[in-house]
């Protein structure tokens, strides 16, 4: 299995690697390798709409551990009416003006290369935004070594690093059905309902599928589904002010991809 050792090799002859740096322990990890490897590593947080403002902490926090130089951009994806529309393919769109954002910058910090999280268990999904990446030149040293999620989580813990145990997460306009319009409103009750849900109930992983203009359905892992209706109660006051009246409780549990599934 892959280690960090393979990782920093990875980097290798290159003098200022440009980590594009999401806030969770991929990203992570490959920043940390990075940074290793060069003293001039550089990594980079889009802050668009719809990334979780837990998420930037956690790119600023790890950035800090590891005494990395981080710069922030930001812009807002929603003008994009090929990616606000959110058809099926809203990932490829997200990822194109990312990926083009992470060359204008590329070039301007003088980086000799751009990487991303992307490891091993994440190409065998139907992942549209991968094949943007790829067409902006962005390259994923966690795939290349053969990295999978498991190994990334053992060394990032080994490291120290304290994104180490952060859920996996993903933007939020991922909670909102192929079809539905994302709005920056959306986005931000999605964000407050998720962060009441993660506060009432004391679980890590928390979907709220923004499902119509007042209803929601709520996705924990299996084994914190008992915490959860043990919240709902408490949660329906919260919920209901921010626009959510009908609230269901998902009993298949958290699934990645959610927001479609029947």
């Amino acid at each position: 299995m892959a280690g960090v050792g393979e990782l920093v090799s990875w980097f290798g002859g290159r003098a200022r690697p440009l980590v594009a740096l999401s806030g969770g322990v991929d990203s992570a990890l490959v920043a940390y390798a990075a940074r290793r490897a060069s003293p001039r590593a550089v990594a980079l947080t889009a802050d668009y709409q719809a990334l979780p403002r837990d998420d930037l902490e956690a790119a600023r926090l790890t950035c800090a551990e590891i005494g990395m130089e981080h710069v922030v951009i930001r812009y807002d994806e929603l003008l994009n009416e090929s990616y606000a529309a959110n058809a099926p393919d809203r990932c490829f769109h997200c990822r194109a003006e990312l990926g083009g954002r992470l060359r204008e910058a590329a070039a301007r910090l003088g980086a000799d290369v751009i990487v991303d999280g992307t490891h091993l268990g994440d190409m065998g999904d139907y992942r549209p935004g991968l094949e943007a990446m790829r067409a902006a030149g962005v390259r994923s040293p966690l795939a290349e070594v053969g990295m999978s999620k498991g190994g990334v989580r053992a060394a990032a813990r080994a490291a120290g690093l304290s994104a180490s145990d952060r859920p996996a997460n993903s933007c939020l306009a991922s909670r909102i059905p192929w079809g539905r319009r994302v709005t920056a409103e959306r986005l931000a009750r999605i964000e407050v309902a998720e962060r009441m849900v993660r506060q009432a109930a004391q679980v890590g992983t928390v979907r709220v599928r923004d499902t119509g203009a007042s209803s929601a359905r709520i996705e924990v892992p299996r084994e914190s589904l008992g915490a959860l209706r043990g919240a709902m109660a408490s949660l329906g006051p919260g919920l209901r002010a921010i626009g959510y009246s009908e609230v269901e409780v998902d009993e298949r549990g958290y699934s990645p991809g959610g927001a479609n599934r029947g």
